[in-house]
């Protein structure tokens, strides 16, 4: 916590006293006021820290108790903000369904009808009202009272202002360079590539090195090079860790070669299935991060993976050399630490704009090298946070920090990442230390983490940026200042991150600065731990829920994960009433107990893997939930009745395998929400949800499933949708369900609502991706179609009736075409590339500029595929001349796939393909007689082109 925490906490207070109405209302006792006005002095004194503070407590243990107390009166004082804030949120709503409702469902009874979704004054005080407000608020002014006679005591100076940085952000150095390993890259590669017939199978060879010297970063280089890549048949990375879980471990191995984690729970059960999968086939295995000495652990793995082809490879990374003999390497490389010089070009490459600046700082800069002891991630860490700091005594300040002192060689680096840490901002802090709860090589959602940020109240609200976008900047200083490595980005946007890991040397210091707060338990496991000041419990339960968790009061994150067959007990949440954040997983979880309701502060509610049909109306007394994310709930059919309450609701997360039909009437009364993965269209009945109700949700962004459209009976309804003022969406899936109607009369008239429904949605011209399914029309050329002028991604499947494929050539950056399932369409031509007819002038006409990827799948009666990219044009002085078009000018597809169209008979000339120099193989004969097919050794992708 510091200033900023504290201004926001000044901001609402200033609301709580000025809303003199609300008080009279509420019926708060005489005093309170002057109270309020107490607290906001004392607040206003601690304002001024605290970064200072923090850090005192490591260097001075006699600071940590008035620390802590600080924070607990934070938390103190935000649980009852959000009381306050709640009960005015039920005051609202309250009053809008009274002047809503007719006058003559006035009565007690109906009124007790309406507003049964919103808490009464008792569920969020728990004592009455008065007494409770009064009384926190005056025991909260006699806790500041003493904190501030600390501050005199410990001689914290108030009047220090915090150092503002002005230097700008840079790119990012490319973390796939491992520098000063390069030599060892070839080492590594020949043992990987040249086989012999005597070695044994498979070969293990062991990365032995430091904690951040670089072992996985280097591994990860030979894992992507081209040759290895070519090399083996099956490729699996997996992040082993400590404590070393054998299933968990076997699961992995399974799920990089499948691409999902199978539904097994028994150890030999796995070890059967990759066996299975490798059986005959040369693969290459990576274990990162091993730990265990135990052989016993290794031996199962080894039995099951020695069927493997002769020439399969397993690359280990530890720390600890009796881990590589213990696993029978037959080769160890002992990765050394960086010489000074090397470690000097990296933090010169991190820290500096240019080359004076280097020459200035350099005597000082090699200073703090040698004291990263030759640890890249150290080194790295160190430049980042002094790429923030361009003044000669800032440099001095970080080389004469006292922080220095704790360098811990056993761990890696310490100094480097407290130096970095202690020179964030609060919030940054604490979006950081958050991570802390998640596992060891967690790959992070970036759009998840930033909703945990958000329920924790760790992202400010501010009038002229959102919420999402702010945590989006911090996030991207984190990930500058080193925090998070292993990058995946966005294949549109290369500057927007997706997904990252964190390193785990950088994880164990995120745990280590949480170590009283943060607790990660086994349900079966005995714990000594004082659970009353914990704020973040990760729980696995394999019998029953253990009984400290009732006295874990303060818990704000709770990730319960139920293995056995029991249920919630509804206890629970009696007893947690402060948390923003709920995650629930476990297949015995059928509903969730009414008991709920009583989680006022709830920011966000996950629910994973639960097989839950229907979720409780008291949800809807959520009135502060953000985030609501069902993903996964696959038995879910009815989300509540009264959903339009809860108004702060900005992410509503579905997905296609949910069995909801249709939404309640009132959806569109959540004008707060940035995101609607999925959304259902009901039909006739009133009470369900119409296409109109998206008329106002304008923020919605990201991904939009629009489900049901067959159910669509008035026009005026997807008119109202006004689908075009979504500016954010940029993926959107048009699907109108498919039915099996009795006669052709019902059939006909389908064929023409369908037409007429996609014509009147209308998108906002930038949708970059777009998928129509389950559709009847004959043809899919609706007016807005050629408008899409930023289409890269587009789906046609599930289109029983259609004949004619639309004009798509015409398309600028259109790059990938997926058309599917298509049972009535015998010829694609001219049409399909947009070329004009005869004598119109097109002599600068590229036709599919920046196709890369085309898809023909289960077309089965697809006869003629003809268009061959030349057409005559009358030329006034000679006559009738020859001129080409321009179709697909980079000549070839980096994949075409051609699939279960038995009556195809031949691809048109335009199409300049190369074949898999493999090709020759079981595929070949299926291709074999199509012309214009050429073999080329350069075009490596193995899964090139098929007919069947």
């Amino acid at each position: 916590m510091d200033a900023g925490l504290v201004t926001d906490l000044l901001k609402q207070l200033g609301s709580f006293t000025a809303d003199q109405q609300a008080l009279q209302e509420l019926q708060l006792p005489v005093g309170v006021d002057d109270e309020v006005k107490r607290l906001q002095h004392n607040l206003a004194v601690v304002q001024a820290m605290l970064s200072e503070v923090e850090e005192r407590t490591l260097t001075d243990p006699a600071v940590k108790p008035w620390y802590d107390q600080l924070k607990d009166a934070y938390y103190m004082m935000d649980d009852l903000l959000d009381i306050w804030n709640t009960a005015r949120i039920k005051s609202q709503i309250q009053k809008e369904e009274e002047v809503a409702e007719p006058a003559d469902i006035s009565t007690p009874a109906v009124r007790k009808t309406v507003c049964s979704f919103i808490p009464s004054p008792s569920c969020c005080f728990n004592l009455p009202m008065h007494h409770d407000v009064g009384g926190k608020i005056k025991t909260l002014n006699e806790t500041l009272d003493m904190i501030i006679n600390g501050m005199e005591k410990y001689g914290i100076d108030l009047n220090r202002q915090p150092e503002v940085v002005d230097r700008p952000i840079t790119n990012f150095v490319g973390e796939n360079e491992v520098f000063g390993l390069i030599d060892y890259k070839k080492v590594v590669l020949e043992m990987l590539l040249i086989n012999s017939s005597e070695e044994t199978n498979p070969l293990v060879i062991s990365l032995v090195g430091m904690g951040s010297i670089g072992k996985s970063t280097f591994a990860q280089l030979v894992y992507n090079d081209s040759h290895v890549q070519f090399q083996f048949d099956k490729r699996m990375w997996v992040c082993v860790s400590d404590p070393f879980d054998p299933c968990k471990v076997a699961k992995a191995i399974i799920e990089s070669i499948q691409g999902q984690s199978p539904d097994i729970t028994e150890l030999q059960s796995l070890l059967d299935n990759i066996f299975d999968l490798i059986v005959g086939k040369k693969f290459f295995l990576v274990l990162d991060d091993v730990w265990t000495e135990d052989s016993t652990m290794w031996e199962p793995f080894k039995n099951a993976l020695k069927w493997g082809a002769q020439g399969s490879r397993i690359l280990i990374t530890t720390r600890n050399e009796r881990v590589a003999k213990m696993m029978d390497s037959s080769y160890v490389i002992n990765l050394p630490c960086q010489p000074l010089d090397i470690s000097w070009q990296i933090l010169r490459r991190m820290a500096f704009h240019d080359r004076h600046e280097a020459l200035i700082l350099k005597k000082m800069g090699h200073h703090m090298v040698k004291k990263c002891k030759g640890l890249p991630l150290a080194v790295k860490t160190l430049g980042s946070l002094l790429r923030f700091k361009s003044r000669r005594e800032q440099w001095q300040m970080v080389l004469n920090s006292s922080l220095w002192e704790f360098e811990d060689i056993e761990k890696g680096f310490l100094a480097p990442l407290l130096l970095s840490y202690y020179d964030l901002p609060s919030p940054l802090k604490q979006c950081f230390s958050y991570c802390a709860i998640l596992p060891k090589d967690y790959l992070f959602s970036i759009d998840e983490l930033i909703l945990h940020w958000m329920a924790q109240g760790y992202i400010e609200s501010k009038e002229d940026i959102e919420m999402e976008i702010l945590a989006e900047e911090y996030f991207k200083i984190l990930a500058m200042r080193c925090f998070f490595q292993d990058f995946e980005k966005n294949e549109d946007d290369n500057d927007k991150i997706i997904s990252c890991k964190m390193h785990d040397i950088v994880h164990d210091f995120a745990q280590s600065m949480t170590h009283d707060l943060c607790f990660t338990i086994e349900g079966d496991e005995k714990v000594e731990i004082d659970f009353k000041k914990a704020r973040q419990l990760s729980l696995i339960v394999k019998e029953t829920i253990p009984e400290f968790v009732y006295d874990a009061n303060n818990l704000r994150f709770l990730n319960l994960i139920l293995l056995s067959s029991h249920t919630i007990p509804p206890k629970l949440f009696n007893h947690l009433t402060c948390l923003r954040t709920l995650q629930l997983e476990g297949k015995s979880i059928l509903e969730l107990p009414n008991e709920v309701e009583k989680l006022i502060h709830l920011r966000l509610l996950k629910l994973s893997c639960v097989n839950i049909k229907e979720l409780p109306e008291t949800m809807c007394n959520f009135l502060n939930l953000q985030s609501l994310d069902v993903r996964g709930c696959n038995e879910l059919v009815k989300l509540p009745r009264g959903m339009s309450k809860l108004i702060n609701l900005r992410h509503l997360l579905l997905d296609k395998k949910c069995g909801i039909k249709s939404f309640s009437k009132g959806i569109g009364r959540l004008t707060c929400l940035r995101t609607l993965t999925y959304f259902s269209v009901g039909g006739e009945s009133d009470e369900i949800c119409k296409m109109g109700e998206l008329e106002n949700l304008n923020h919605i962004q990201g991904s939009l499933r629009i489900q049901g459209l067959k159910n669509v009976v008035d026009l005026g309804e997807v008119k109202r949708a006004q689908l075009k003022k979504k500016i954010r969406l940029s993926v959107l899936l048009l699907h109108f369900d498919m039915v099996d109607e009795e006669t052709e009369d019902r059939r006909g008239r389908r064929v023409e609502k369908d037409v007429s429904v996609l014509n009147a949605l209308v998108p906002h011209p930038d949708l970059k991706d777009l998928t129509i399914g389950e559709y009847m029309g004959t043809t899919v050329c609706p007016n807005w179609m050629m408008s899409l002028t930023k289409l890269k991604r587009f789906v046609l499947h599930w289109c029983p009736n259609l004949e004619c494929l639309p004009p798509l050539g015409k398309l600028p950056f259109l790059e990938s075409l997926e058309i599917l399932h298509a049972d009535s369409l015998k010829k694609v031509g001219d049409e399909f590339l947009g070329i004009e007819p005869k004598g119109k002038n097109m002599k600068d006409d590229v036709i599919f500029p920046k196709l890369k990827y085309l898809d023909f799948q289960y077309l089965q009666n697809w006869e003629e595929w003809t268009g061959m990219g030349v057409r005559e044009e009358e030329d006034g002085d000679t006559g009738f001349v020859t001129n080409p078009i321009k179709i697909m000018p980079n000549l070839e597809l980096h994949s075409l796939i051609i699939e279960h169209c038995p009556k195809l008979k031949s691809l048109p000339d335009f199409l300049k393909i190369r074949a898999d120099e493999r090709g020759t193989g079981e595929e070949w004969p299926k291709i074999s007689h199509i012309p214009n097919i050429r073999i080329g050794y350069e075009y490596v992708q193995r899964k090139a082109l098929s007919l069947s």
